[in-house]
């Protein structure tokens, strides 16, 4: 009876497996989270005591110490920057506040406080998470190797230490440990960290190797061409911290004239107390003119007339999978007019599949039996070439005959014992050789068919006889052309394509999903190269990748998109947004969005400044009330607000996404 082998249970694997391990900064460890925590907390203890009626000698210091906690920093902030002769938009809301809670308006001031205590630390909290995935990063490239001395003997040092020339020894399953060309030895070096290629690549003598990425069965005998300063991976952290820290500040629309505006604000409100007085009015009359002139003057409004559209926004794109991480963030999107795709991970899947089952005529096997032979002879192995063949097996519910006397060669592929026939699989160069019979010319014909196509070629043979070839690649999303379609329209101009990854598979995925323009074979810093050719020809450029070598284009870029479900931890952190679910048609639909944010936007500042200048105009010309001074400021912000919150609704998606 033949014995048969189990399915596969799937393993379940940590978010940062064969990545950089996760060094997050706790929320709670940064001041200004403690800081907005405590006000809201107070806050919250503040407001239903208030609303029930309780004596304000209860709930009154709980909104003290809301004013306190959430404004010593941005207040304390704001006096600093007076101190260089500009004025802080935080203060001015820091004397909002107590201006407000001055004519009574207490909640209202503590609100604003904490909004704005809250936005600070999530401005915090972002800066050091993506501080800590640069500072991770330095993880994938081990910190010590093994070192071959002149006399043949062995040293573990750190890596730091290594010297151009030095000769180091990397075992099966370890991470090379430094840049350079291998000297001897064969094996599958998975480089994917670096290149995004999706498939381990062969590495004999005198091919290149990077600090970083794995290892394969095989040992090797590597020189070192780079000091550790200098390897790819530490050059790739550079560019990561250059692109961040030389991006242009960028700031909400409104901001842009917040100091413009708080300056002509201040000044207004002095004269508006100070001329009166000189023309002989009563000091309360002028102060109270001059107080009811700086609320409804006050650029609350306005701030509230552009946020809610924009969180709005981000709370819809959320709920469908789409993380953007700012207000900043979700403007900027509907800026894009060029986008850069990254092919492995992002466009595809990132996982190899078989594609092609190709028995030779010859063989008289079927694809069934063909899958099932090279199935069982790869089943014992960890590549992932094998784990596709195993897995294509399984999808047709097909039945594994146990593999005996397996054996596998880095670089040329399996062999095993199956059913009393030794079935070898694994690289026509190697396994084909020389052989020039009628059955290994019908395979090259084959295997030339199928790399033509972009596809990973791998033979079967039986007893040394060439039976099949099985097509291997990385298969395409299913949205994916759709997507790029729907891209093009949105900018005017189809996507480009960047990608590690050889030029024949880049050309064949291109022409799928109708990109011209694609570059192929690319290092990190010819990625960012290739996004600052588009913006110095005035393009805002979007780019959208999922692994570390994709990080400092996306730090690069006007806007960084991450695909999130196989992203790595340091792509996700540099990225403005993250594509939770890896729902690529959400790109384009996530840049509607943000553009019917802006028109929104537009919409709300018109509003606020019309009900800004008619109180103004109001309390100038005439004598307006305070209490309806405050009671239109208010409105006007109530009505922004709900005109912001449109965005919200399911039908504000549907839209954006068609």
């Amino acid at each position: 009876m033949t014995s048969v082998t189990p399915a596969p249970v799937a393993r379940a694997t940590s978010a940062g497996e064969g990545g950089a391990p996760r060094h997050r900064t706790r929320v709670l460890a940064l001041p200004e989270a403690r800081w907005a925590a405590a006000a809201t907390v107070f806050f919250l203890l503040a407001l239903p005591l208030q609303l029930a009626g309780v004596t304000a000698w209860v709930w009154g210091p709980l909104y003290a110490v809301t004013y306190v906690a959430g404004g010593w920093e941005p207040g304390w902030a704001g006096l600093r920057a007076l101190r260089d002769k500009t004025l802080d938009v935080d203060l001015l809301m820091v004397v909002a506040a107590l201006g407000a809670a001055s004519i009574g308006q207490v909640m209202d001031g503590a609100l604003l406080i904490v909004i704005f205590a809250t936005s600070g630390a999530l401005e915090a909290v972002a800066t050091a998470r993506t501080a800590d995935s640069v500072r991770g990063l330095l993880d994938l490239a081990p910190a010590t190797a093994t070192r071959v001395d002149a006399d043949g003997s062995e040293a573990t040092v750190a890596v730091e230490t290594l010297s151009v020339g030095d000769i180091i020894l990397v075992r099966p399953g370890e991470r090379v440990g430094a840049d350079g060309r291998v000297l001897d030895g064969a094996s599958d070096v998975d480089q994917a960290t670096i290149t995004g290629e999706p498939l381990p690549l062969a590495k004999g003598q005198g091919d290149e190797v990077f600090a970083g990425t794995l290892n394969g069965t095989g040992a090797l005998r590597v020189r070192v061409d780079r000091d550790a300063s200098d390897t790819v991976v530490a050059r790739i952290v550079r560019m990561v911290q250059e692109a961040s820290g030389t991006k242009a500040p960028t700031q909400l629309f409104i901001e842009k004239v917040e100091q413009r505006y708080s300056l002509g604000m201040v000044a207004a409100t002095l004269a508006v107390f100070l001329v009166p007085l000189t023309f002989g009015a009563a000091l309360t009359d002028a102060l109270l003119r001059a107080m009811t002139f700086m609320i409804v003057a006050s650029p609350c409004a306005v701030v509230l007339a552009t946020t809610p559209p924009l969180l709005s926004a981000i709370a819809n794109a959320g709920r469908h999978g789409v993380l953007v991480k700012s207000a900043v963030v979700m403007e900027r999107l509907g800026q894009v007019d060029a986008v850069a795709l990254d092919k492995t991970g992002t466009l595809t899947e990132g996982t190899p599949r078989v594609t092609d089952v190709r028995p030779l005529a010859a063989s008289q096997l079927g694809e069934g039996e063909l899958l099932v032979l090279a199935a069982a002879a790869e089943h014992p192995s960890e590549h992932p070439l094998a784990r596709a063949v195993v897995d294509a097996a399984y999808e047709r519910g097909l039945a594994l005959p146990v593999a005996e006397d397996f054996d596998s060669t880095p670089g040329v592929g399996v062999t095993a014992t199956v059913d009393g026939r030794v079935v070898a699989v694994g690289a026509p160069a190697r396994l084909l050789g020389g052989a020039t019979d009628a059955d290994s010319a019908l395979a090259a014909v084959v295997v030339g068919e199928l790399e033509d196509g972009g596809r990973t070629a791998v033979l079967v043979t039986v007893d040394g006889t060439p039976v099949g070839v099985l097509g291997v690649a990385d298969r395409l999303r299913p949205d994916a052309t759709a997507t790029v379609t729907s891209l093009t329209s949105l900018t005017g101009t189809a996507p480009v394509l960047l990608t590690g990854d050889n030029p024949r598979a880049a050309a064949r995925l291109a022409a799928e999903v109708g990109i011209e323009d694609f570059r192929a074979g690319l290092l990190p810093q010819h990625k960012v190269g290739a996004v600052r050719e588009l913006e110095d020809s005035g393009r805002k450029v979007m780019v959208v990748g999922d692994g570390v070598n994709d990080a400092p284009a996306l730090a690069a870029a006007h806007t960084g998109v991450a695909m999130g479900r196989a992203g790595s931890d340091l792509a996700l952190e540099t990225a403005d947004a993250v594509i939770v679910r890896d729902e690529l048609a959400t790109v384009p639909a996530v840049i509607a969005l943000s553009r019917r944010a802006r028109r929104l936007v537009v919409q709300n500042l018109v509003i606020a400044g019309v009900f800004i200048t008619g109180l103004v105009i109001w309390d100038l010309a005439g004598h307006l009330p305070l209490p309806l001074g405050v009671a239109g400021h208010e409105g006007s912000t109530v009505i922004v607000g709900l005109n912001g919150l449109r965005l919200l609704r399911e039908a504000a998606w549907r839209r954006a996404a068609e």
